[in-house]
């Protein structure tokens, strides 16, 4: 009886719910997460070994995009400069407060481009000869993505680790100057994090830049690239002015654990959904369906489908009755991957062409693709560049240093040189106060370039057209030198916010210049003019990942360059007005090589 009353009571109640709650796991286990688990290793052994379902539709590839669509596409940019933003905008204050010193602060910056210079354009190559079912671009846009997500976390978090792994909690030592032998690893994690976003954020850039291209037809290019930058400053902007805010001050502030904190959170959840909404916008023709010549990829609408693309090297428009069809077949269509041969022989069926002709293509270009099968040949290509190629990166490289002397030492140039204030001072201290209040004021500056940088891109595809594109590369280089030497003679909080501004113009050419120019010569297959100045067709094979790549690279270059010495230029002119001194002669310097590049007929 005992033992009837213990089950029927309180206890025999828990024993039930126990039961009850068991069962209920077990069964969610059986039918959801058996189920869940199984279709995952499915769909990753799907997208290694390529679907065997090749009639897919990919018509959204041939058609042009409305202005919409290219938002969707341009999405992850506006994600990662968010990102950018926060990076900018408090790793260098944050390094000075935990006891870096100025001169390693700067050499920090070096450790990210180190890798990324190497790094990046293998990764472009990588993307060029990518077989998953998700595409060529968009895996490593996801993959890079989950770095930056990282970075974004241990960047504001990096003090507070180290408190974990054993750092002092003591801020101050008897001098009251703060030390970083008493926060090794909070400075560890820092860098950790600081290192992930800046390579992450810089790298990903290239494959969605790619990705946009592979998308598009030839004659959005100009309109696509325009619409990356806009939203590449929209990002920048709104991350700028929400670091500009002054969160410890809101309920929200104080409940994510402060204004860093909650400044990285919010772009964190930002990133995340920015990023998702590009790689669900459109799908990319796998290159295990492009190399498959019994497949044929069904177009909705075969008009489109004429469109010369020159990422997957589609024909021209042709008669089905002309007698040049087949010798224009094998000797003009413009190849640009290894994937391409196969590729303007599917497409042939949509244009026109019969099987046996497209079969007869295929082994007449099977000789002029030997080359491009191994990973070597495009590891050569990143060194056997063309003299056009070799003037944008050159004049891309002095844009970059000039540029990444405005964004990463930006809002310590404002805490110091403008609002006098020192960011080892006290905590409390009036010198402290005002180097914060500077940073702030910083980033609001930082706002601004990025605003102007959204309202200049709407217009610099109208400039081209209007002035021509050297004009348009030449002259923006050269507004921005202006205005940061009048930045620099003035150091006023007037000249922050209006002198940003021409920081926004050049922040838009280099987004949008060097990648309309790569993507040209791509387009028309040529890279060099003969001995009349005419424009001759390249008769090798170049990737645009990797060359688009290899164009990004240059701000690992620029950065790693400067990282080393702008520490030393900071503590020899005894002034951080050397960093806005800097950004004006590199400027002027890429405006010189610009007038050098070979512009065509743009």
């Amino acid at each position: 009886m005992e033992k009837l009353h213990e089950y029927q009571g309180i206890t025999g109640r828990l024993h039930q719910w126990r039961d009850s709650i068991k069962e209920t796991c077990n069964k969610f286990n059986e039918d959801y997460l058996k189920k869940f688990t199984e279709q995952i290793e499915n769909t990753v052994s799907g997208q290694l070994k390529g679907n065997v379902r090749a009639e897919s539709d990919f018509s959204h590839i041939y058609r042009k995009k409305s202005r919409a669509e290219l938002i969707r596409v341009s999405a992850a940019v506006m994600g990662i400069e968010f990102s950018y933003a926060a990076e900018t905008a408090f790793v260098s204050p944050t390094l000075l407060k935990i006891g870096v010193r100025h001169q390693q602060m700067t050499l920090v910056w070096a450790l990210s481009p180190l890798v990324g210079f190497f790094v990046c354009p293998i990764l472009g190559s990588l993307s060029d000869r990518c077989k998953l079912n998700m595409g060529r671009r968009r895996p490593f846009i996801l993959l890079l993505s989950i770095g930056i997500v990282i970075g974004l976390i241990l960047v504001p978090n990096g003090e507070f680790l180290g408190y974990w792994f054993g750092d002092e909690n003591e801020y101050y030592h008897e001098s009251k100057v703060r030390n970083a032998y008493s926060h090794p690893w909070g400075i560890f994690f820092t860098i950790l994090g600081t290192v992930l976003l800046d390579f992450d954020a810089d790298a990903c850039q290239s494959p969605a830049r790619a990705y946009l291209l592979d998308v598009c037809v030839p004659e959005d290019h100009a309109k696509g690239l325009s619409t990356f930058t806009v939203m590449a400053g929209l990002g920048g902007f709104f991350g700028y002015s929400m670091s500009g805010l002054n969160w410890d001050e809101t309920e929200i502030g104080r409940s994510l654990g402060g204004h860093v904190k909650a400044v990285f959170s919010i772009i964190t959840v930002i990133f995340v959904t920015c990023v998702t909404v590009t790689l669900t916008s459109f799908s990319e023709i796998p290159l295990w369906v492009l190399s498959n010549s019994q497949s044929k990829i069904y177009v909705q609408d075969q008009e489109p489908s004429r469109q010369n693309s020159a990422t997957y090297g589609t024909f021209e428009e042709m008669e089905a009755d002309s007698p040049d069809v087949y010798e224009q077949a094998r000797s003009d269509a413009p190849i640009h991957d290894s994937n391409e041969i196969n590729d303007i022989i599917e497409t042939s069926f949509t244009t026109t062409c019969n099987v046996e002709m497209a079969n007869e293509v295929k082994c007449s270009l099977q000789e002029k693709s030997v080359e491009i099968e191994s990973l070597r040949h495009y590891l050569l290509s990143i060194v056997n560049m063309p003299f056009s190629l070799r003037m944008i990166c050159l004049t891309n490289l002095f844009c970059w240093m000039a540029h990444v002397c405005y964004s990463l030492y930006f809002t310590d140039f404002v805490g110091e040189a403008v609002f006098k204030g020192d960011p080892k001072a006290a905590q409390g201290s009036e010198r402290q106060i005002r180097y914060e209040e500077g940073v702030r004021f910083g980033c609001w500056g930082m706002a601004m370039y990025s605003l102007s940088c959204s309202f200049y891109s709407l217009i610099i595809d109208k400039l081209i057209a209007r002035f021509r594109a050297k004009h348009v590369y030449v002259g923006g280089l050269i507004f921005y030198s202006i205005g940061m030497a009048l930045m620099a003679l003035t150091r006023a909080k007037l000249s922050v916010l209006i002198f940003s501004w021409t920081a926004g113009v050049m922040y838009s050419t280099l987004f949008t210049m060097p990648y309309l120019l790569v993507a040209h010569y791509h387009n028309l297959s040529t890279f060099d003019l003969n001995e009349n100045g005419e424009a001759k067709r390249e008769t090798s094979v170049r990737g645009l990942g990797t060359d688009i790549a290899i164009i990004s690279s240059m701000v690992f270059l620029a950065q790693f360059i400067l990282s080393l010495c702008m520490g030393t230029i900071i503590t020899s002119s005894g002034t951080t007005t050397s960093v806005i001194c800097t950004a004006s002669v590199l400027s002027f310097c890429g405006a010189l090589s610009a007038t050098k590049i070979m512009y065509l007929d743009l």
